[in-house]
């Protein structure tokens, strides 16, 4: 067995072991008489929920997905009482486990259309980005840039500026004075990665960034050792930014497929109207305008013959 698969039986096993800890006999209405000796269900528990045998489920918790119908998967999903999200990633790990063996690829960027920019560029009263599942900032408006300032201007940014959520939030302590709800909002983040993980297994790039994040912060690697997943990424933000004060936001993200392969994340924050969040948000982007302004003046002015 390669490396590369045996990562992958390693992640199924810790994924469904960890499930199956989170559950009481209780909750999955089984008798809860007698001592037990860990916690959640036991594995011929879990098989007998599914309906299919203790050592069926045992081989499948070690590892061995592949070849599992989806009927199976969705009986052990709904034994395991899984949310949306986990199910999703559940299926990604046996997706992921069908085709013939791979080595990890660096898969190429896809960039951003120009009418992604134009689209992002004619938001003005919300901070708008484009991300991809590395959770890499590839594309803004000019408020999307001002917003998060403290984040673009950090030395965890890569060599052309662009910043990661990731690297942000567990490598430069300043994200702690930023992000108000600072544990919220790294639990999230390693569970975006972790579902990103899922679904793209091979991708070179993130398995580094989350080799990364692994070796050089504990709490990345406390939280990533939950196995908590989460696909969809919206709720209210509180931000102390250094030039508007603290705000108090509401964000969605949605699906924005950029090419027959390739989706990102598109995310809007916004304030609630009437809000002493709106009049803050208000003034980052005056101030966002102003400077947008005077950047491109200077350029033009550059540009001209002398």
């Amino acid at each position: 067995m390669d490396a590369d698969q045996h990562d992958h039986r390693t992640e199924i096993r810790d994924f469904l072991a960890s499930r199956r800890a989170k559950i009481t006999p209780g909750q999955a209405g089984l008798p809860t008489s007698g001592r037990r000796r860990v916690p959640g269900l036991r594995r011929e528990e879990v098989a007998v929920l599914a309906g299919v045998s203790t050592e069926w489920y045992t081989r499948l918790e070690k590892g061995h997905i592949s070849g599992v119908s989806e009927d199976v998967l969705a009986a052990v999903a709904q034994a395991l009482q899984l949310d949306e999200d986990e199910r999703t990633y559940l299926f990604d790990l046996a997706r992921a486990a069908r085709p013939a063996r791979r080595t990890p690829s660096r898969r190429r960027d896809v960039a951003v259309p120009p009418r992604i920019s134009w689209l992002l560029d004619s938001i003005t009263m919300s901070a708008a980005f484009v991300r991809n599942g590395r959770l890499d900032v590839i594309a803004h408006n000019a408020l999307g840039r001002a917003l998060h300032a403290p984040m673009f201007d950090s030395p965890t940014t890569d060599k052309g500026g662009r910043p990661n959520f990731a690297r942000y939030h567990f490598l430069d302590d300043t994200s702690h004075d930023f992000f108000v709800d600072w544990e919220a909002g790294a639990a999230a983040t390693v569970a975006l990665l972790r579902a990103e993980a899922g679904r793209e297994p091979h991708d070179r790039a993130l398995r580094e960034l989350i080799g990364e994040l692994s070796t050089l912060s504990r709490d990345f690697r406390t939280l990533w050792a939950a196995h908590d997943v989460r696909i969809r990424h919206d709720g209210v933000k509180r931000l102390q930014h250094p030039e508007a004060g603290e705000l108090e936001l509401t964000y969605q993200s949605v699906d924005l497929p950029v090419s027959q392969r390739v989706v990102h994340d598109l995310s809007l924050y916004t304030a609630e109207p009437g809000s002493t969040s709106e009049d803050h948000l208000k003034l980052l982007a005056s101030l966002a305008a102003t400077a947008h302004h005077a950047a491109n003046t200077d350029t033009t002015q550059t540009d001209q013959p002398h």
